[in-house]
């Protein structure tokens, strides 16, 4: 019931983002003034179109598979839910939600260290102080590569001391 769940509020999220940010994403007059060109939107509207598909599809497969299946109703949900919200991937899934909402202010580094460190720690790592290391070691590694070596730009903070730090490791390259 979990994943049925899961992928409708997929489903409705894409539709969603399908109407009210793909169809009126402004094209660059560039674009306009070529009709060969393929437009910037062309990809976000496939992607979302394939994608709610695969859903239908997936929730189809579900309602399938589960038929006749006591276990498979709300009332078996409510019941398992607690069980869920206890589970390592819930923990997981949370884990993702706060890094994402500290992303902007402390910077990649800072964030990738911290999610690394603590899905570390969730999947059972005892020695602590070297999942720390390997993690700090590992989020300088992957802003260098990307910011320097591939010309991404990653967040850099809005902290003073860690956007300068941000700014040391892209000026390293």
């Amino acid at each position: 019931m979990f994943e049925l769940i899961c992928n409708v509020l997929l489903l409705v999220f894409l539709g969603y983002t399908y109407f009210t940010h793909v169809l009126e994403a402004k094209v660059p007059k560039s674009y306009l003034k070529n009709p060969n060109v393929l437009h910037p939107s062309v990809w976000p509207k496939l992607i979302i179109i394939l994608l709610v598909i695969c859903l239908v599809i997936n929730i189809i497969k579900i309602f399938k598979k589960n038929k006749g299946n006591p276990e498979f109703s709300f009332g078996a949900f409510a019941k398992n839910s607690l069980v869920f919200l206890k589970s390592k991937m819930f923990i997981g899934m949370a884990i993702l939600v706060i890094a994402a909402l500290i992303l902007e202010p402390l910077g990649f580094v800072v964030t990738a260290a911290l999610l690394m460190f603590a899905y570390g720690m969730l999947l059972g790592e005892k020695i602590w102080w070297r999942l720390a290391i390997i993690s700090c070691v590992l989020a300088v590694f992957l802003h260098i590569a990307f910011s320097g070596l591939l010309g991404v730009s990653l967040p850099r903070g809005t902290v003073p001391f860690l956007r300068d730090f941000s700014l040391f490791l892209e000026n390293l390259f």
